[in-house]
């Protein structure tokens, strides 16, 4: 069925208050009641639609799902509680008007349609999705482990894959709400928010530190202690290390996400500390030293 804009529909513009669109909907259900306008199919029509809009528009959650997913709102998330969308029942409020058949083949497509009878087939809807978020330390997703969460009511023991990442949504499927007329369980969206109180900067799978080096290593060389996310290694520093120079360890970065054994890589960059007091003998020593860099 094609989209009905129902602000066009009922003639007002998308910020208009409650009162302006009860207003708006009461001018023009006069105009194209069925009453006033005998064996007009046309005006039945109109009719049709100003029903239906007044139906979505008057009600905030209704209006909101509509103006959030616009031309795809009646399937927006499911159609959320939809199964709790009750009979048409606004006219006689807001208008004055009750009839029977009062929604477009639009509408009735959306909700199940009506029987023969007058009445809602029994369609199966899916049951409302829910979500939640879920806060964990950076430590906490290096490695795979398990979690209570407690949603609407139930405790819900979950397991996190590690290499999740900040912002990340998973879904656990049959874990949302009850469906209705045997419809499905809706599902369970956790969004994860990551915080690092670590030295080590993470990118997707790699990570990157700073290593303070001495000058005395960097100058001549030698082997020193790096820690890693898991631990601690030996390096080998080459002699005339540069300040700034970049090492890689490979495969000592962070888990990949649902792989295994299959790990990122660890950046380390050299930050040479430069002696702030020196002794009177290193002092004779380095002014020797530069001497010979003029020679």
């Amino acid at each position: 069925m094609a989209f009905i804009d129902y602000y066009k529909v009922l003639e007002v513009d998308k910020k208009a208050t409650e009162s302006e669109i009860k207003k708006a909907y009461r001018k023009l259900a006069r105009k194209y009641h069925p009453d006033l306008n005998p064996n007009d199919k046309e005006a039945e029509r109109k009719f049709k639609e100003l029903n239906e809009a007044n139906e979505v528009l008057s009600h905030p959650e209704n209006r909101k799902k509509y103006d959030s997913y616009g031309e795809n709102w009646q399937n927006g998330e499911q159609f959320e509680k939809s199964r709790q969308q009750q009979q048409y029942q606004g006219n006689s409020q807001q208008g004055g008007f009750s009839e029977g058949g009062d929604f477009s083949d639009f509408f009735e497509s959306m909700f199940g349609g009506r029987s023969a009878g007058g009445g809602r087939r029994n369609t199966p809807y899916k049951g409302q999705d829910f979500s939640t978020e879920l806060r964990l330390d950076l430590k906490d997703v290096y490695t795979t482990n398990k979690r209570t969460l407690t949603i609407n009511g139930k405790n819900i023991r979950i397991t996190i894959p590690a290499g999740v990442e900040n912002g990340q949504q998973i879904k656990i499927s049959g874990l949302g709400g009850e469906g209705s007329n045997n419809g499905p369980k809706g599902d369970l969206f956790i969004t994860f928010s990551i915080e690092n109180h670590t030295d080590f900067k993470r990118d997707k799978n790699n990570l990157y530190a700073n290593i303070a080096l001495d000058l005395y290593t960097a100058v001549l060389g030698g082997e020193i202690t790096a820690a890693t996310f898991e631990g601690k290694v030996k390096l080998t520093v080459k002699p005339g290390t540069q300040n700034g120079t970049q090492v890689k360890l490979k495969g000592k970065g962070f888990p990949v996400y649902k792989k295994e054994g299959e790990f990122g890589d660890l950046y380390l960059t050299y930050q040479i500390k430069i002696p702030k007091k020196l002794s009177e003998k290193e002092k004779e020593l380095f002014t020797e030293l530069a001497k010979m860099q003029t020679l």
